[in-house]
């Protein structure tokens, strides 16, 4: 996957795009199960800037934040399906809980997670807002998400 990148290797593309006067938005998550909550948010984050940037906890980041069970899709699948739509530019990935230190490596212009983020809450957006870049969220769609997936599986196929 070509435009699957850590994050130093990611840093230099990025900010040859910048000198160029392209904005970056940057986000985060796990997004296992990809679905319309998922594509709605990340063609609204695309809608603030030139080149969309998601950057995916890894399988034991996922582990240690959401329990044994998660992921079910492992990074690899989730980069690849992302890379998939056309909103999203490049996949890279942390080992970290929280992609403080992706942040700061990319150095984006505009920090972007759902609705269900305070603004103030937002891993990084002290860093975005110190070298001058935008901080904000995006209202999830109701009733869309992994767990409300899961759990209709659940109920309609038994566990």
């Amino acid at each position: 996957m070509e435009n699957f990148l850590e994050p130093v290797q990611l840093a230099p593309i990025l900010k040859n795009e910048q000198s160029k006067g392209r904005k970056v938005v940057f986000t985060n998550g796990v997004f296992d199960l990809l679905h319309l909550g998922h594509v709605t948010y990340l063609q609204k984050a695309r809608q603030l800037g030139d080149l969309l940037v998601v950057a995916l906890n890894s399988d034991a980041s996922v582990k240690r934040i959401k329990g044994p069970l998660k992921p079910l899709l492992p990074l690899a699948e989730r980069a690849e399906m992302l890379l998939a739509l056309s909103c999203v530019d490049y996949v890279t990935f942390f080992e970290d809980d929280t992609p403080f230190e992706v942040v700061k490596i990319l150095r984006p212009d505009i920090l972007v997670k759902g609705g269900d983020w305070a603004v103030d809450k937002i891993v990084g957006g002290d860093l975005v807002e110190s070298w001058g870049g935008k901080v904000t969220n995006i209202p999830v769609v109701p009733g869309r998400s992994t767990t409300n997936l899961i759990d209709i599986v659940r109920e309609r196929y038994g566990k």
